[in-house]
């Protein structure tokens, strides 16, 4: 008779179990889907005869109706019980407007493209967050969090490695077509996790007891009096108005030095080799290609090739193929080491971690301005994404732990650090164009440093959501 009652105990967990590994399969397959088609679309448009500054409007209107978007689509997680719908929804939303583009490269359809890939990309995150919450409870979240973000950095270092390779290969329409089977199988992984296995009441943050009937959900105005949610929102937006200008930036500078005629050297300056003569009888001057001496004259020594590792960076497409997943390799174990760091001590020093790796990021990037400082940078650039990718999401749920707001607080706060990396592109660029790239780095990192000062002052006020388990 216990056997047999303790094995009815058990089985209800088996269900939930595959339904957390298929969220881990979610999670894989939308590392692509989340961004469309991201930097390759930008080389699509170019290829159609397009203007960088054309590109730029529409990724930037795209970009603003994400950000619009987000915290009323987090308002619909907390409140739907169609998480699984609205994931599966925004994927094939995204794979549709995606092969609009495909076929139809007009404004009109580029700009509506962007604008559903933003919306779509804004309504994932609230919506995997529920799914998460719903399946693991405050509980288990932690270590959720950390495997959800080891699978989706997995995913994207798969993406990459794929799109590089395909398109190498078979040119941008493969792009395309990988994007449209990732999307496809996070339809599919989303579609397994059963839906009996998800505590809508636990998804947005209501807590029950035992006996009673759930809690009504808090007003709204939770989220803007919650004072540790408005100090986060603050210290991400500074954080991310130093961190969103960086990767582009260092794209750029690589991009600059490649109008060069040589490979970079040690230093980051192209290096070239000529010959120069001077005529004997008109006094003209004759530039010879390297390696070519004056006839009558001894042979001039050859011209040293660049290493394959000299090429690789010197390529624009190559390098930013090469920081994306120096930086996605490096957040796998960090967010895994992260989850359960907080599981154990709590989130505020993870945040602390975070904050911190970016100013050196920073200064390394300024200092150093050479592209074999990409692997230390995105290596911190990993560091910190990491850290954020498990600390922001159970902080919010810590914060709003009972109101039934969870995952309208999330995207809440990531609107508003949605606005610092808009504007870190723009200004950073205005200080390059007259300061140069050193001075850019310098000033982002200054951001940061303004993030963790932030943060530091505040930890009273934050200290309870922070605490450990």
């Amino acid at each position: 008779m216990s056997t047999m009652a303790a094995s009815a105990h058990v089985a209800p967990v088996q269900p939930r179990s595959r339904s957390v590994k298929a969220l881990s399969a979610v999670n894989f397959f939308l590392a692509d889907v989340r961004d469309g088609l991201g930097p390759f679309l930008g080389i699509f448009l170019i290829g159609q005869g397009w203007s960088t500054a054309t590109i730029g409007v529409v990724m930037t209107i795209g970009g603003i109706a994400g950000m619009l978007a987000t915290t009323p689509l987090g308002a619909l997680a907390d409140a739907s019980k169609a998480k699984r719908f609205m994931v599966g929804f925004c994927a094939a939303l995204v794979i549709v407007a995606s092969l609009a583009i495909l076929f139809v490269p007009t404004l009109t359809f580029v700009a509506a493209s962007q604008i559903a890939t933003g919306i779509a990309g804004a309504a994932i995150g609230p919506a995997v967050a529920g799914l998460t919450l719903g399946l693991v409870g405050q509980k288990g979240l932690a270590p959720q969090l950390g495997r959800n973000e080891a699978w989706n950095h997995g995913g994207n270092v798969f993406a990459a490695a794929g799109a590089g390779f395909f398109g190498y290969e078979f040119g941008l329409t493969a792009v395309f077509i990988l994007m449209t089977a990732m999307a496809a199988g996070s339809i599919v992984a989303v579609l397994m996790i059963k839906p009996e296995d998800i505590d809508h009441d636990a998804a947005r943050g209501i807590e029950k007891k035992e006996g009673q009937d759930a809690e009504a959900p808090s007003g709204f105005s939770v989220l803007w009096k919650s004072t540790p949610l408005l100090v986060l929102a603050a210290t991400l937006m500074l954080f991310h108005f130093g961190n969103g200008a960086m990767l582009p930036l260092l794209g750029q500078q690589v991009a600059t030095q490649a109008e060069g005629s040589g490979a970079p050297t040690d230093d980051g300056t192209a290096s070239t080799n000529t010959t120069t003569t001077t005529g004997e009888n008109n006094g003209t001057v004759t530039t010879l290609p390297p390696g070519q001496s004056k006839p009558g004259q001894p042979a001039a020594q050859p011209v040293s090739q660049p290493s394959s590792l000299q090429s690789l960076l010197s390529d624009p497409v190559s390098y930013t193929a090469a920081t994306v997943i120096i930086a996605q390799l490096t957040m796998i174990p960090i967010a895994l080491l992260a989850a359960g760091f907080a599981g154990r001590r709590g989130y505020f020093l993870l945040l602390v971690a975070a904050l911190v790796a970016l100013p050196v990021r920073g200064l390394i990037a300024g200092l150093w301005p050479s592209p074999y400082a990409l692997i230390p940078v995105q290596m911190l650039d990993g560091v910190g994404a990491g850290l954020l990718g498990v600390a922001v999401p159970g902080l919010v749920a810590r914060m709003l732990k009972g109101t039934g707001h969870i995952n309208a607080g999330l995207g809440a706060v990531m609107t508003v650090q949605g606005i610092g990396a808009s504007l870190s592109p723009a200004i950073a660029g205005v200080i390059v164009s007259h300061y140069g790239f050193s001075a850019a780095y310098l000033t982002l990192a200054g951001f940061a440093v303004c993030g963790l000062v932030i943060w530091l002052v505040s930890m009273k006020k934050v200290a309870a959501a922070c605490a450990g388990d």
